[in-house]
């Protein structure tokens, strides 16, 4: 008893060394609690604006953030993010983390008794489900809280270098084979017809150019500052509150995405060469994000069961409330 209460004083000191009450306020206040509430928003307007198409109200504010204020706020990003070989570690990270992902869930629905009774549209969206995560619309907010200025630079760099061209690649692939539907998919064309690519690649090059350009990127980042609270309200409107009961599916995706991918992604990080950096860190918390929202718009669009995606996507997002700052804890602990 006296060994596992000393146990037990050792595993809180540490806790209360590397999570310092100011960063557990600054979490909850500035980063969790206002997540909870868009999201809570979206779930809730419907109920008070009866009649209107939650549907048609997602897709009108998806084209809107993807025609307009996201390609904004990655020019912005872009323009202005410190540009080091460094960087390029989260990316690399994610990538590795995310291909292990959607590889594990593939196998254990396509070669073992998990995937017993299960429909391709419903296996696509578990493996979608599994691997892609909201590096950017909870990553932004999360990692500028928990690393400062420099923390918003690495949710834009693992978007771009990452998540998007193998969301547009093999996700798009993965998708099309495993979806009912009609389309016939060009993955490169759909990639460089995306207007967030042409901000980020315009702020890029407006950075390595030298060319001040102060208040454009200012008024950039102003113009493109509603991107992550309306992204997270369309989060509240997709999620199907009134059907989030757990089931196997659901315990798959989650088990992949929010504990082994984040696994995996820290294994990465520390056989890197030297002691685990910002970068390293980030990489693994990016990796540790809840599903993304986009698996609902390419469940949609390529016919796979959206109603489960959507299931997954409710139970990462509300799971991923607890278990960001448990990871954000793991990396703070092998950093210091």
């Amino acid at each position: 008893m006296l060994r596992a209460g000393r146990r037990y004083d050792v595993c809180h000191v540490a806790f209360r060394l590397i999570m310092s009450p100011d960063l557990a306020q600054q979490l909850l206040l500035k980063t969790l609690l206002p997540l909870a509430l868009l999201i809570a928003a979206g779930g809730i307007w419907p109920r008070w604006q009866s009649g209107i198409s939650i549907v048609g109200l997602r897709g009108e504010i998806n084209r809107l953030v993807l025609n307009f204020f996201a390609p904004m706020l990655f020019f912005a990003a872009g323009a202005a993010a410190t540009v080091d070989l460094s960087i390029l570690q989260v990316p690399l990270v994610l990538g590795l983390a995310t291909l292990f992902g959607l590889g594990l869930s593939a196998l254990l629905l396509f070669h073992t008794p998990l995937g017993r009774g299960l429909s391709n549209p419903a296996r696509g969206a578990i493996m979608l489900a599994s691997g892609f995560g909201n590096v950017l619309f909870f990553g932004y907010p999360f990692l500028t809280t928990v690393f400062g200025e420099s923390g918003a630079r690495y949710p834009f760099f693992a978007d771009m270098l990452a998540t998007t061209p193998l969301v547009w690649s093999l996700g798009v692939w993965i998708a099309f084979r495993c979806g009912k539907h009609t389309e016939h998919a060009s993955f490169l064309s759909m990639w460089l017809r995306l207007p967030p690519v042409w901000g980020f690649a315009a702020g890029i090059a407006v950075n390595l150019s030298g060319v001040a350009l102060d208040p454009l990127v200012e008024a950039a980042r102003w113009a493109g500052s509603p991107t992550i609270p309306l992204m997270l309200f369309v989060l509240g409107l997709t999620i199907p509150w009134q059907d989030l009961r757990p089931q196997k599916a659901v315990f798959i995706a989650l088990s992949i995405k929010l504990a082994l991918m984040p696994l995996l992604a820290l294994g990465i990080a520390l056989a890197w060469p030297g002691k685990l950096t910002e970068p390293g860190e980030a990489g693994v918390l990016e990796a540790a994000m809840p599903t993304m929202v986009m698996v609902i718009a390419l469940a949609d669009r390529f016919g796979l069961d959206t109603r489960l995606a959507g299931l997954i996507m409710g139970w990462s997002t509300l799971a991923g409330l607890v278990t960001l700052p448990f990871w954000l804890v793991v990396v703070k602990g092998l950093a210091t």
